[in-house]
């Protein structure tokens, strides 16, 4: 990794400078689908509920965050205990730099020493052509790091007076044995 870079568990006091990267996603892009930026409060209450369960690691050049990434429930069941959805976000004039590839391996790697075994993305991708809000590079760099499409929901989002699909992309980062425990009781070990 280059000299100065490094990734660490997120904090709540990481959470302005995360919301100033993801903010920029949510004014300019149909990247996230959501469509007013959150207040501070809303995004610390955010990294605050998600880090009591899952992973949210910050990637840090010199001092300053780059970028982010974190796991959530797939869905709010026992049996899905071993999976999660991932997502990610770096500042906009990181890209091309491989930081992304990076923190997404540092994710996947406590997300399998948690005992993990599917990882998810929900990706939204153009529904016809790719146009200034959204192109496929997120599914196409979710492609490259190792995810194969499991799904594609056509025109369920609306968001800049135009329709998206969205694509669900899975990856098996763990072996599916008969698991002793669940990941969440394997973390409190």
């Amino acid at each position: 990794m280059d000299a100065g870079v490094t990734i660490r568990p997120a904090t709540v006091a990481d959470a302005a400078r995360m919301l100033e990267i993801y903010g920029w996603y949510v004014e300019n892009t149909a990247i996230t689908f959501e469509y007013d930026v959150p207040t501070p409060d809303e995004f610390a209450r955010r990294v605050e509920s998600t880090t009591a369960r899952y992973p949210w690691l910050v990637l840090e050049e010199s001092g300053e965050i780059l970028g982010y990434a974190y796991a959530g429930p797939l869905y709010r069941r026992a049996a899905y205990d071993w999976s999660c959805e991932a997502s990610i976000y770096l500042d906009r004039s990181e890209r091309g730099r491989g930081l992304g590839r990076r923190l997404y391996a540092a994710l996947e790697t406590e997300l399998t020493r948690r005992g993990m075994r599917n990882l998810y993305a929900c990706v939204a991708v153009p529904s016809e052509n790719e146009d200034e809000y959204l192109t496929g590079d997120s599914a196409r760099f979710h492609e490259h790091l190792g995810f194969t499409l499991a799904g594609r929901f056509h025109r369920c989002g609306y968001k800049f007076g135009r329709w998206y699909d969205v694509a669900w992309m899975e990856k098996l980062i763990g072996p599916h044995d008969a698991p002793e425990k669940t990941p969440f009781e394997r973390v409190r070990e």
